[in-house]
C-alpha cells in the first residue's frame, strides 16, 4: 500500500494499483469565472455565482443574467456537462465547496468560482467532486488557503498542485456509484430527522396554544370548581400596584427632604386603562389584562458599550434568547462599578421581551431563572416586573405563541432591515389572566412537555451530528481504496 498526506498530521494508505497524481496534470482546463456586468432577471444568458452551489448541484433558480457578451468571450465562458464548479473565495466552512453541471443549457461560468474540468479519459469528474467534498470536510482547504478577514481564497497554483488518490477510471465509477448509494440511504435517514425536528416544532407551538386557550387544564378546573375567579386575582393586583407606587412615591418625596402633609399627591396615580378584548375564547373564570395592569415595572436595558471580561457583571442580549429560552452563551459583560447599577440588575422571574431584531425575531420573549446572578439586560431588551399573583412564565408562552405573534405583526414598526415593538406597545398588550393557582399547574403542564420534547430534539440532534461523520467515514473510505468489498 502506499501512503498520501491527506494533511499534515494524518496519513492515508491506497491500494498499490492506485497512483498518487498533481491535480493539475488530470485537469484540461482551470479557469476564473467571467467579471461582466450581471443582471438580477431575464432575458439573457444565465451566469453561475457562489449562491448557485447547492448541495453539489448548480441551482439555475439563482443564477444571474448576462445580455451583452460577445461569441468569442461566450464560448471561452460557457460550461459544459460534467464541469466542476469550485468555490475557491468563500468562508472556512465553504470554502472549496463543488458543484456539478448537469445541464445542457446555456450556462456561463461566473466571477468567484474556479471551473475545474477534468480529462474525462483518467479522471471521472463526479469521482473529483466527492473527493474534493472528503477535503473540505477533513480541512485540507483551510490548511493550505490564504487567510483575510472572514474568507479565505486558493488560488490556482495551489489547486492544481494537489496530490490526489487517482485509482483507475473504472474502479472511480465503482467508487461514485457505491459512494451515491450510500449517501442516498443516508439521506432519507436524515429527511427523516429533519421531518421529527419539523414535527417537534409544530407540537411545541401546537402546546403553546393549548396552554394559553386553558386546553391543559379542563379536567383540572372542571374537578375544582371553587377555585378563586382571575377576576378577584385582578382586583388584588392592581390594589397592589398602586400601593407600590405610593411607597415609591413616598420614598422619592422624603428623599428630596419632602414631607407630604396630606394624602393628595396620592390622586396623580393614574389607574392603567382596562385591557381590550382578546381574539380568543377564554374559559370561564378568566379575565383580558395589560401587561401595564400586571407590572410594577417595565424599562428599557443598558445601551452602554460592553467588554468580554468576565469578572464584571453579565449583559443578556438579543441573541442569548432562543425558542423561549435563555442561552447562556457568548455573554458580554459591563464592570461592576457601572453607573446603571443596581438599577438595572435583573431578579429571579424578570420577563424579558425582544424589542428590536428581524420582522420574524422581534418579540421573542424568555424569563430570567436567577442564573448567572447578578446580570444585567441590553437595550434592545425590555424588562418586565410583575406583581405578585401573575407567572411571567404563563405571560411569556402568550406572547410566543401564535397569539402573540399576530399581535406583533399587528404592532410592529418596520425600519431598514429591522422591526420593533416599544415599550409601550407592550404595556398594552392584551393578555388572558387566568386564576393563580391555574397558571401555575398550566406552566408545570407546558415544562414538563417541553422536557420530553427537548429529550427528543436533542437526541434528534445528535443522529444528525452522527449522520455528518457517516457521511465523512463514507468519504475517508472511498478514497483510501476501502469502500468496495
Amino acid at each position: 500500500m502506499t501512503r498520501i498526506n491527506i494533511t499534515d498530521n494524518r496519513k492515508e494508505e491506497i491500494p498499490k494499483n492506485w497512483s498518487i497524481t498533481e491535480l493539475g496534470a488530470l485537469l484540461v482546463q482551470i479557469t476564473n469565472g467571467l467579471t461582466t456586468k450581471q443582471s438580477k432577471e431575464p432575458p439573457g444568458i444565465p451566469v453561475t455565482r457562489i449562491e448557485t452551489i447547492s448541495y453539489g448541484t448548480v441551482d439555475l433558480s439563482r443564477v444571474r443574467y448576462i445580455t451583452d457578451i460577445d461569441e468569442d468571450k461566450k464560448e471561452k465562458f460557457l460550461l459544459r456537462r460534467g464541469d466542476i464548479l469550485f468555490s475557491h473565495i468563500n468562508s472556512d466552512f465553504h470554502l472549496g465547496k463543488t458543484a456539478i453541471v448537469t445541464t445542457n443549457r446555456p450556462l456561463l461560468h461566473g466571477m468567484n468560482l474556479l471551473l475545474l474540468r477534468t480529462d474525462h479519459s483518467c479522471l471521472d469528474s463526479y469521482y473529483l467532486h466527492y473527493l474534493c467534498n472528503y477535503y473540505r470536510f477533513a480541512g485540507k482547504f483551510v490548511e493550505i488557503a490564504q487567510h483575510a478577514v472572514n474568507q479565505s481564497s486558493l488560488n490556482q497554483k495551489k489547486i492544481k498542485s494537489l496530490n490526489i488518490p487517482l485509482a483507475p477510471l473504472n474502479e472511480q465509477k465503482r467508487i461514485v456509484a457505491e459512494i451515491e448509494k450510500q449517501f442516498s440511504r443516508l439521506d432519507e435517514a436524515v429527511d427523516n430527522l429533519k421531518r421529527v425536528k419539523a414535527n417537534l416544532h409544530r407540537y411545541k407551538a401546537s402546546v403553546l396554544k393549548a396552554a394559553v386557550e386553558g386546553r391543559l387544564t379542563e379536567e383540572w378546573m372542571a374537578a375544582h370548581p371553587d377555585v378563586e375567579p382571575a377576576e378577584k386575582l385582578l382586583e388584588r393586583i392592581l390594589a397592589e400596584r398602586r400601593k407600590k407606587w405610593e411607597e415609591a412615591e413616598l420614598a422619592k418625596m422624603k428623599k428630596a427632604g419632602k414631607e407630604p402633609k396630606d394624602g393628595k399627591w396620592k390622586k396623580k396615580y393614574k389607574e392603567p386603562e382596562m385591557a381590550d378584548q382578546i381574539d380568543m375564547e377564554m374559559p370561564d373564570g378568566w379575565v383580558s389584562a395589560t401587561v401595564k395592569q400586571l407590572a410594577e415595572r417595565v424599562q428599557y436595558g443598558s445601551s452602554s458599550k460592553t467588554n468580554e471580561d468576565s469578572v464584571g457583571i453579565p449583559l443578556l442580549r438579543m441573541g442569548n434568547i432562543f425558542e423561549g429560552k435563555l442561552l447562556l452563551d457568548k455573554l458580554k459583560y459591563l464592570p461592576e462599578s457601572h453607573d446603571e447599577f443596581p438599577e438595572l440588575l435583573l431578579e429571579p422571574d424578570d420577563l424579558l421581551f425582544n424589542r428590536t431584531n428581524s420582522p420574524e425575531l422581534v418579540g421573542k420573549t424568555a424569563v430570567y431563572k436567577g442564573n448567572p446572578s447578578p446580570c444585567s439586560f441590553a437595550s434592545y431588551l425590555i424588562r418586565a416586573r410583575f406583581i405578585n399573583g401573575v407567572d411571567p412564565n404563563f405571560i411569556s408562552y402568550f406572547i410566543n405563541s401564535n397569539y402573540g405573534r399576530k399581535w406583533i405583526k399587528s404592532v410592529v414598526s418596520q425600519q431598514v432591515g429591522q422591526a420593533n415593538v416599544n415599550g409601550t406597545k407592550l404595556q398594552a398588550l392584551s393578555v388572558p389572566l387566568p386564576p393563580y393557582i391555574e397558571q401555575c399547574r398550566i406552566v408545570s403542564n407546558v415544562e414538563n412537555k417541553f422536557s420530553i420534547i427537548d429529550g427528543i430534539e436533542k437526541e434528534v440532534d445528535r443522529n444528525l451530528i452522527r449522520a455528518d461523520r457517516l457521511r465523512q467515514s463514507i468519504l475517508k473510505k472511498a478514497f483510501s481504496g476501502k469502500l468496495l468489498v
